[in-house]
């Protein structure tokens, strides 16, 4: 994916070295400036990892399960718990949906409700 943005970046920098070497073009040499412009057209990680809240599962065993399943240090998992508690639900992780799905089946092997969920594009 960093391939083409590579291409695109030697392409405008070619005509730079006649710039450095030059950097006040004589009277009567006129200098054309092109601008690029890159647009995104895809997300990098269009999906995220959605952990919802139940009257079932502890604080401790959510906590223990976004460490083991989704590698979160501990303070990360027991605010994402907290978050996950007072707001109902929580995206605790982006990525592809490859990505995310193991993680999400682990969760929900475990009895925690978690569902991956597309990012909006607004």
């Amino acid at each position: 994916m960093w391939l083409p943005e590579l291409i695109n970046f030697a392409k405008r920098v070619a005509p730079m070295p006649d710039l450095l070497h030059n950097p006040r073009p004589s009277a009567g040499t006129s200098v054309n400036y092109q601008e690029d412009t890159d647009v995104l057209t895809d997300y990098e990680s269009p999906y995220s990892l959605i952990v919802w809240n139940d009257e079932v599962n502890t604080f401790e065993w959510v906590i223990e399960t976004l460490i083991d399943v989704c590698g979160q240090s501990q303070e990360q998992a027991e605010q994402c718990a907290m978050i996950i508690h007072t707001k109902g639900k929580y995206a605790v992780k982006r990525g592809s949906y490859e990505e995310l799905k193991p993680l999400c089946d682990a969760i929900t092997e475990r009895g925690i409700g978690a569902t991956i969920e597309i990012l909006s594009e607004s």
